[in-house]
C-alpha cells in the first residue's frame, strides 16, 4: 500500500480539532484515520492562523507554485463566468 497524501484543507482541519474542540493527539488521529505522528508533524506545520510555517527554501518555493497555480485557476473562473454573465444578458429580454 502506498503512501497516502492529504489535502492541506484536511491536515488544517486536523489540526484544528488538537487546538479549538480540545481533542488529544491520539484521539483526533484515531477519529480520523491517521498516523498521530502525522498529526503532530502538521502540527507544528500549521500555526494557529492555518499557514504553513516555511521550514525551507523548498517549502517557500511549493508554496509560491501552488499558490500561482490558484491564482491561475481562479483568473480562468473569474473570466469564464464573465462569460456568461455577458451571454445569458444578451439572452433575457
Amino acid at each position: 500500500m502506498g503512501r497516502r497524501k492529504f489535502s492541506r484543507e484536511f491536515k488544517i482541519s486536523a489540526v484544528g480539532l488538537v487546538q479549538q474542540q480540545g481533542y488529544t493527539v491520539p484521539q483526533a488521529a484515531q477519529s480520523l484515520g491517521v498516523d498521530p505522528a502525522s498529526l503532530r508533524g502538521w502540527l507544528k506545520q500549521f500555526p494557529q492562523d492555518g499557514t504553513p510555517q516555511p521550514d525551507s527554501a523548498a517549502g517557500v518555493q511549493a508554496e509560491l507554485r501552488r499558490l500561482r497555480e490558484e491564482v491561475r485557476r481562479l483568473t480562468m473562473e473569474r473570466e469564464i463566468l464573465k462569460k456568461a454573465t455577458a451571454f445569458f444578458a444578451k439572452e433575457s429580454p
